[in-house]
């Protein structure tokens, strides 16, 4: 079975709208790897900045196991 991408797990609706960097660099199996994307509604930062939130997030858990 394939994993789903972000936009697809987290129901967010940015494959709609196509206003999340992973949706538009075609980088929904590792968006934590994107600056900027939109999580929570809101623009995140850089990889850096953003990494912690990442890790908490249930896709980021989801596609590392």
């Amino acid at each position: 079975m394939q994993k789903q991408k972000c936009w697809e797990y987290m129901q967010c609706g940015r494959d709609k709208t196509k206003d999340c960097p992973a949706f538009r660099k075609n980088m929904g199996y590792m968006c934590w790897l994107v600056a900027g994307t939109m999580c929570k509604g809101k623009p995140q930062g850089t990889f850096v900045q953003k990494m912690g939130d990442c890790k908490r997030c249930e896709f980021y858990k989801y596609m590392k196991n």
